[in-house]
């Protein structure tokens, strides 16, 4: 990976990090070396606080997920599914802390 790569990462993980400190009650953190360990998986650590603990992977690309933003669009989620693959679930990440923090 080139450093201009990592960069791209990083800020991206730092950003939905702080998005989701905006939440009182909502604790967030990076994963050392973004779950390059066995130790710990994952690049970010999200939870309710003294809740069940979110390990969230993140990816950005510059265009590779256009189609996901015109599926969703006008939608509250987008359920995705490969054959011989389990079925996910894509939302809005405003939506998803609402939903952690026990708002929704």
């Amino acid at each position: 990976m080139g450093k201009a790569s990592r960069d791209k990462g990083y800020r991206t993980e730092n950003n939905l990090r702080k998005q989701a400190l905006l939440h009182d009650d909502i604790e967030c953190y990076r994963v050392p070396l973004s779950g390059a360990t066995d130790v710990m998986k994952g690049d970010l650590i999200l939870n309710k606080t003294g809740g069940e603990k979110w390990h969230i992977e993140v990816k950005c690309r510059a265009s590779g997920f256009k189609e996901i933003y015109k599926w969703i669009d006008g939608h509250d989620a987008l359920i995705i599914k490969s054959d011989n693959n389990k079925a996910l679930m894509v939302m809005d990440y405003d939506d998803a802390l609402e939903l952690i923090a026990g708002r929704s």
